[in-house]
């Protein structure tokens, strides 16, 4: 249903104009209640599966899951993609219909790609939605193409996740080799088979690079803060509660999986803090709305992947209560941040105030939002952190994690302060009028998001155990008794809770200075930013001009060295790295002499090829090569082969006689002595190498499966008595095909060049 909304998004914007983002806001909606109505399935224990053949001979289904934790990123995709539709229906009103609809059939066609990959039970599926994600990101963060900002977080944001994304794919090939299988299920079911195998280790590291790429973990931090150059609607929908937490849910499922892996969760709480340090200081000197949000965004996901590396139930209901409450708080301020840039052209914090007075419910949904990312009472957002900090004491780590968490969520409240209360409540007058004011369509996500906030942390049994409960026992691996509860008493982790927003109280009070003197750290920046990307990626490119001004200079001569030298190199280690000695297949039967004089005619032409001074007497010796090969065709009972051959030489012969009647007849030889000794040495180098490959592998026992098979199966089949006719026209027809149009399209480019430029018309007299 979302994949057929993208599809009609930009033609129905043509004829729904104003109305479009509420009409196409159906779309999710109706999915979001389709989803819902399996929560007392889902809340009961059950899975629902859904399974469909797709690819057999590989092993890959279109196999779907739908469980706990799986139900709740459906719902928060379905759900707040209906809040980004109204949203974004709202924040493009002023520009052509045609841009909107374009714009909604992205956020359609990534909802598509992201539901795809939640409810993936089978890998390899997972993986097409996974890749999918990435691309339909670039064409958001990029989706104005006009600004050069634009098009390079763009061009940044595909290469780290289209890079990870391979190298996932990477580690799960590696899986459905060791277990027969790309099923998650029964991969969750053997997963002490995975552990044991010898390849556990590259497939821990590969899933976790795929990972990391994708919700931006330390050292590929970088890209998600430069592609807030997206627009806001997309900022909202992809940065804050969909395509970064990708990562982690995949981090989330396989830990079940890993769980026996030694340094899996060592590695994942090293990673996770060291990603919410860097991103709590860069959060700091940002100076932008959306920068400063998307910097929060890191460390939130940081905080996320430490919980996935901790053990036990607590760490699980942690992890499931954090991923919800940051989609409800950051989607609402990534709003709140799009209507005052929208309504002020101004993305700076420090040019930004006053902005209560033209934006007055923005202003409130903002504040809603942030005491809920602060991790104040009464908001979901406290909850979580208890559980944060619950699950870090249960745990056997030492008390650095535990500093690292309060430093970090003490920015986290810091952020929360500076983004509700200065745009919109200090210094009044530096934005004195507003070029757009508050509309429902850009009202309706932030009020609902930061209202859902306030409600589920008043009443948080109820979502504690039709949806919290479900999906952490999901990731557990069996049942949890969830107690989602405001107050737990007077606990050691209300004393943190108070730590940190004491902490987070005094960086609001000194903002400016703190930030103030980050800025002033380049080296900082220089460490911490993308500087290292660039240096990669210009190294990158630098080696690619290199090897271009090498390899592609216009020299066919060179061109042909290159492939020629690579096969023989090639080959030779081949040849000398095998298995087995080299054996040269000794002659059977009797001695043939019509096939050998015919193979003295065919080295007699290439001999006298390589003497001949005449353009014409070169061409009709190498006319004599490729009228012998047919001989020889004919002489071993492949009349039809022969056919083919003379047929392909005769077309050569006339074109090269038609090319070679606009050139001279004679010309000196282009090369010198020493290049024609080394063309000279090459060409025997290969035909060398290439006479020991076939005489080797005319010695090893032919396997005829293929041929009986073809044998047996080409009558009853495809109705032919030719064998090679019938492989050529139906087993391999597409390869046929392919052959053909490259001989078309060279004859038709040939024609081009003899016919020669086109005489233009005089004028007339």
């Amino acid at each position: 249903m979302a994949l057929a909304g993208a599809a009609v998004a930009r033609p129905a914007a043509t004829y729904l104009g104003s109305k479009t983002g509420w009409v196409m806001a159906l779309v999710p909606f109706l999915i979001f209640l389709s989803l819902f109505q399996h929560l007392g399935t889902v809340a009961g224990g059950e899975t629902v599966i859904a399974h469909l053949s797709w690819v057999p001979s590989l092993g890959v289904d279109l196999a779907f899951r739908l469980d706990g934790f799986s139900l709740l990123f459906a719902l928060l995709i379905t759900g707040i993609g209906t809040l980004v539709t109204l949203y974004a229906g709202a924040y493009f009103a002023d520009k052509p219909h045609w841009e909107i609809g374009r714009f909604l059939g992205l956020i359609l066609l990534f909802m598509t790609a992201m539901l795809g990959t939640v409810l993936s039970d089978d890998l390899i599926v997972m993986f097409v939605f996974w890749e999918l994600t990435s691309l339909t990101s670039f064409m958001l963060i990029g989706f104005d193409a006009h600004k050069a900002e634009a098009r390079k977080s763009a061009i940044q944001s595909l290469l780290v996740t289209g890079g990870g994304g391979l190298v996932l794919f990477a580690g799960i090939l590696i899986i459905g080799m060791e277990l027969g299988t790309f099923s998650f299920t029964e991969v969750l079911a053997r997963s002490d088979e995975l552990v044991a195998s010898p390849w556990i280790g590259v497939v821990v590291v590969l899933i976790m690079i795929g990972a990391f790429t994708k919700s931006a973990q330390f050292p590929f931090h970088f890209w998600l803060p430069n592609a807030m150059a997206a627009p806001t609607p997309a900022s909202a929908y992809l940065h804050s509660a969909t395509m970064v937490k990708l990562g982690v849910f995949l981090l989330a499922r396989f830990d079940a999986v890993f769980a026996e892996v030694p340094a899996f969760g060592a590695t994942l709480v090293v990673i996770g803090s060291t990603t919410m340090m860097i991103a709590a200081l860069q959060a700091l000197r940002a100076e932008g709305f959306k920068a400063v949000l998307a910097q929060s965004t890191v460390a939130s996901l940081g905080i996320l992947v430490m919980l996935i590396g901790l053990q036990g139930e607590v760490a699980a209901v942690a992890t499931v209560g954090f991923i919800l409450s940051h989609a409800l708080y950051k989607a609402a301020l990534f709003f709140c941040a799009g209507t005052a840039i929208h309504a002020t052209g101004e993305a700076s914090l420090r040019k930004l105030g006053g902005l209560a007075r033209f934006l007055p419910v923005t202003a409130v949904a903002a504040v809603l939002a942030s005491l809920s990312m602060a991790g104040l009472p009464p908001f979901v957002g406290f909850i979580s952190k208890e559980y944060l900090f619950e699950a870090q004491l249960n745990n056997d780590w030492n008390i650095i994690p535990v500093a690292v968490a309060v430093a970090v969520n003490a920015v986290m409240v810091g952020v929360a302060g500076v983004v509700s209360i200065r745009p919109f409540y200090f210094k009044g007058h530096r934005v004195t009028s507003v070029k757009h004011g508050e509309t429902p369509g850009l009202l309706a996500g932030p009020l609902l998001l930061a209202s859902g906030g306030i409600l589920i942390g008043l009443f948080p049994n109820a979502i504690g155990q039709s949806l919290i409960g479900p999906a952490a026992s999901a990731l557990y691996g069996s049942p949890i008794d969830v107690s989602f509860q405001l107050w737990h008493g007077l606990t050691p982790m209300l004393v943190l809770s108070f730590a940190v927003v004491a902490i987070g109280t005094a960086i609001v009070i000194y903002w400016d200075a703190i930030h103030t003197y980050l800025r002033q750290q380049d080296g900082l920046y220089r460490l911490l930013g993308d500087r290292g990307y660039h240096r990669v990626l210009n190294g990158v490119l630098g080696a690619a001009r290199g090897s271009t001004r090498l390899l592609q200079n216009g020299d066919q001569r060179r061109y042909t060295s290159v492939v020629i030298a690579t096969v023989v190199i090639g080959l030779a280690i081949a040849l000398v790295a095998g298995p087995a000695a080299i054996s040269i297949a000794s002659p059977e039967g009797a001695l043939r002499i019509s096939l050998v004089l015919v193979l003295l005619l065919t080295a007699a032409g290439a001999l006298a090829t390589v003497k001949a001074r005449s353009l014409i007497a070169g061409l009709v010796c190498v006319g004599i090569v490729g009228f012998a090969l047919a001989v020889i065709f004919m002489l071993n009972g492949a009349p039809d082969l022969a056919l083919t051959q003379i047929a392909v030489e005769t077309l050569l012969v006339i074109l090269l006689t038609a090319v070679l009647l606009r050139l001279p007849a004679r010309q000196k030889h282009s090369r010198t002595t020493s290049e024609r000794r080394r063309d000279a040495l090459l060409a025997t180098c290969f035909g060398g190498v290439i006479f020991i490959a076939v005489a080797s592998m005319s010695a090893i026992p032919i396997d005829l499966r293929l041929s009986d098979y073809f044998g047996e199966t080409s009558y009853l089949d495809a109705y032919g008595r030719n064998v090679v006719n019938v492989i050529l026209v139906d087993y391999r027809a597409i390869d046929t095909l392919g052959e053909i149009a490259v001989v078309a399209f060279a004859t038709i480019a040939a024609w081009a060049l003899l016919r020669g430029p086109a005489a233009r018309p005089g004028p007339k007299e």
